[in-house]
């Protein structure tokens, strides 16, 4: 404790939550505080023998556990790495003011204080709030202009283009984009080069191309999926009938696996893996089917003793549900969205009532998060058709069976948080955004749409990077 001769201070070192924290607390006589206090305080505030002191201090909710938060009362300072209660460490007498603010927000995400500022009046202060929140990205890779664009994601869900809105790619036929689990790499392929190329997501959600900027794939790499665990990556080749296998290095770049390829069957189009990281899923257009495989260890990729399974024609896009029970294929020739159950060894069978009518040209399937509903974008409709999930895994259209679109909807995205919708309109260089209803249904945003560049193709979207 330092004394002046019109203020103090104290500094302490306490035990908060399992970790120590070093802290200083400032009180003022006359009722005020400054950001920046000198050594000093009115005498009439130092605790002296037998004064009662109060302690400062509230909650703090959505901070992602192992990250750190710093908070500020004035020259006193605490870091909180948990959700829950905190106190500052040191206590003030009735009549000192407070004032608690962010001193430094943990990674990846943006914490407000409500309630801060205040007089202390004979009694603990427990009422200041600390919320936090994950902040978010979204990438949308372009065909026709060879880019990715790069939005954040603000709190009501509208997209918002970054200061630097689009990042080449290098490379030709730019197709799908997909990132890691951590937030921390992304990866794009490039259909027309046979290349994937491969970045470092910044602090502020940007790409930057890794040194060795891509790595080759087989003909034609149009689409792929990162497994749960982030070790792995797979692109779909188109034309090589097949999917390059790559493990993921410690600072994200990509190594083919010791057996680069898989087949498949004929012209796979997309690809999904249950969240499990046990089973993955490949649509054949050419051949009206889902190629189904187990994963390895190593995760290679292996084909289950029945190989493929029948759809409806032309199969574009494969979904497995969160509870790993159900998957749902959109069928772009035939209109419809075959559904399946998912047996114990992984392998697909059709459900009794084998598919359901969508709009016309199916493209892309999403299901939420919560498993209750699946939209599908419909590339000849202009629109998203819209499902509920029974308990049995069977599909049925909402009241409101379908919701606008833009032009030519080709994939459909959901944010991290589970609570918006996006649609990119390759025809209509744009990316619809759509907030989720309490029953599930869509509904447009106040602003519809927002700018991409020349045929957008697929979107991915990710927390930031919290370590």
């Amino acid at each position: 404790m330092t004394y002046g001769r019109n203020r103090f201070w104290v500094a302490a070192k306490i035990a908060v939550g399992g970790f120590f924290i070093a802290a200083a607390i400032t009180a003022c006589g006359d009722g005020s505080s400054s950001s920046v206090p000198d050594s000093s305080v009115p005498d009439a505030n130092i605790p002296s023998s037998g004064t009662t002191t109060y302690q400062v201090g509230g909650t703090v909710s959505g901070l992602v556990s192992g990250t750190q938060l710093q908070l500020t009362n004035g020259r006193d300072a605490l870091t909180v790495t948990a959700e829950g209660s905190f106190a500052f460490p040191a206590k003030l007498v009735s009549g000192s003011a407070y004032s608690v603010t962010v001193g430094a927000q943990p990674m990846g995400q943006n914490c407000t204080v409500t309630g801060a500022a205040g007089t202390v009046s004979a009694a603990d202060v427990a009422t200041v709030s600390v919320a936090c929140k994950r902040i978010a990205y979204a990438y949308v890779v372009n065909r026709n202009s060879n880019d990715v664009s790069q939005y954040s994601i603000e709190n009501n869900g509208s997209l918002a283009p970054m200061a630097t809105a689009s990042v080449g790619t290098g490379f030709f036929g730019s197709q799908a984009v997909l990132v890691d689990p951590t937030g921390k790499y992304a990866y794009i392929a490039n259909s027309l080069d046979d290349t994937v190329s491969q970045y470092t997501i910044g602090a502020d959600g940007s790409l930057t191309p890794m040194a060795t900027a891509s790595v080759a794939a087989g003909l034609w790499p149009g689409a792929g999926a990162v497994d749960p665990t982030g070790k792995y990556v797979y692109v779909v080749n188109s034309s090589g009938n097949d999917v390059s296998q790559y493990t993921i290095g410690a600072n994200g770049s990509l190594t083919p696996m010791a057996m680069s390829t898989v087949v498949t069957g004929s012209s796979p189009f997309s690809m999904t893996i249950d969240r499990t990281g046990k089973y993955a899923y490949v649509t054949n257009n050419g051949g009206s089917s889902v190629s189904q495989y187990t994963i390895g260890a190593d995760g290679s990729l292996t084909p289950m003793a029945t190989p493929v399974v029948a759809t409806g024609a032309n199969p574009e896009s494969v979904m497995v549900d969160p509870t790993g029970k159900y998957a749902y294929v959109a069928n772009n020739g035939s209109a419809s969205v075959s559904q399946y159950t998912i047996g114990a060894d992984g392998s697909l069978t059709p459900m009794a009532t084998p598919t359901v009518a969508s709009g016309f040209g199916p493209i892309s399937v999403l299901i939420d998060p919560t498993g209750k509903y699946v939209y599908v974008a419909n590339s000849g409709g202009d629109n998203v058709s819209q499902y509920t999930i029974g308990t049995d895994g069977s599909l049925t259209a909402m009241a409101t069976a379908t919701v606008a679109s833009g032009t030519v909807p080709i994939s459909v995205s959901i944010d991290p948080t589970g609570k918006f919708v996006y649609v990119v309109n390759s025809g209509g260089n744009s990316v619809s955004q759509y907030t989720i209803g309490v029953d599930g249904s869509l509904a447009a945003m106040a602003t519809g749409t927002v700018a991409a560049n020349f045929a957008p193709w697929s979107m991915a979207t990710t927390y930031a990077a919290t370590h």
